[in-house]
């Protein structure tokens, strides 16, 4: 990689925090209350960000723990929910250099119970939250063990009723399903907020800050081709931004402007990474044997935008992926968050609508000759 390339701000699908956090205004402000809470020593209600992935709930998070970390009063941990296997996981991530594995051994008097390995995690995270406020973020939760998310969750309410403590997770649409076979009422309680694709607005400030900050102005006709074919999807905007900084700082004499030539430019390069992720996911759902389903579903969503719960029902019977002794296709789909639910009502909404465009020229058609579609 070039000195030019290692310095370019975008990183599209890194998992960091983008060079500007556009669109994210109402989840920072309820994190900054959060925060305001333990510092007063109260603890807040959790917050919970779900969304289908791509849309930026790493980059969120990886803000939060940077204000966090900026707030020398709070004490903030980083979870992985696929990281956590065991008790003994969770112990040794909390600990990170803290006391918090000999509180949970000694300094509270406690030790396993003999017939458990789970160690009394609410009495360890109750104490380290007095001595000091505490904030555990958790990502990717819907990877988290069924038991293992059950003790977790409910460990840390008992503890965040009695101290300045709270957890913040971030999650794929099924993360309610997850939670809900858990047992645990950790989602009833938390304060969820949906994170999807940007608005216009945001997507070109998202492209536009970045770029105003290295000194490279964007014209007007050249953002609204970005923002247009980004469709609003974080992962998108952080791919053009990517390929045209990139086009600009490698072009002599163009370092000052990003126009409609350097986006023209720069558009094959986008459409490859784009195909690319678009491919991937088409194989994803091939390989769970979900591909005729999601194709009528994806064909469905063009005609109408969203669906309501019968509606994507009946595409999917249509293609014969729904009945008695199969896999719940519905079900399986929103896990694979290609679906999704953000309005409190049984209304589905595709997770990227572009992608649906993709499957309805890709996936396989359905045999006319076969009354079940396949």
């Amino acid at each position: 990689m070039t000195d030019a390339g290692a310095r370019n701000p975008f990183r599209p699908g890194h998992g960091c925090m983008p060079p500007y956090l556009a669109g994210r205004e109402c989840e920072q402000t309820l994190f900054r209350e959060v925060s305001q809470y333990l510092r007063s020593g109260r603890p807040p209600r959790s917050l919970l960000f779900y969304g289908p992935r791509g849309n930026g709930k790493t980059a969120l998070l990886r803000w939060a723990e940077k204000e966090a970390d900026a707030d020398c009063e709070i004490d903030v941990r980083w979870l992985v929910g696929s990281d956590l296997r065991k008790p003994a996981d969770l112990v040794r991530r909390l600990r990170l250099g803290s006391p918090l594995e000999s509180l949970l051994f000694s300094e509270i008097g406690v030790s396993p119970r003999p017939s458990d390995d789970r160690p009394p995690l609410a009495e360890a995270l109750e104490a380290r939250a007095k001595a000091k406020p505490l904030l555990i973020l958790l990502d990717d939760a819907h990877s988290l063990e069924p038991e293992m998310g059950l003790w977790l969750l409910n460990e840390a309410q008992t503890a965040g009723r009695r101290a300045p403590f709270t957890l913040v997770l971030a999650g794929t649409p099924d993360l309610r399903t997850h939670i809900s076979e858990m047992g645990a009422a950790f989602w009833s309680r938390a304060r969820k907020l949906p994170v999807g694709r940007l608005d216009e607005t945001a997507a070109a400030e998202a492209i536009r800050r970045p770029l105003a900050d290295d000194g490279i102005a964007v014209e007007d006709e050249a953002l609204d081709r970005i923002v247009r074919e980004s469709h609003g999807y974080p992962f998108f905007v952080q791919l053009w931004g990517q390929t045209v900084w990139d086009r600009i700082r490698r072009s002599p004499g163009r370092e000052g402007a990003v126009t409609t030539i350097v986006v023209e430019e720069a558009a094959g390069a986008f459409e490859a990474g784009r195909n690319d992720y678009y491919l991937g996911r088409l194989r994803e759902l091939e390989r769970k044997g979900l591909l005729p389903a999601a194709g009528a579903v994806a064909a469905a969503f063009r005609d109408e935008g969203l669906l309501s719960h019968a509606a994507f029902r009946q595409a999917i019977r249509q293609r014969g992926d729904d009945g008695p002794g199969k896999v719940d296709a519905a079900e399986t789909l929103e896990d694979s968050d290609f679906v999704w639910q953000t309005r409190g009502v049984p209304i589905w909404e595709p997770g990227l609508p572009s992608l649906m465009d993709y499957l309805v020229e890709h996936a396989p058609p359905p045999d006319e000759t076969d009354p079940a579609g396949r």
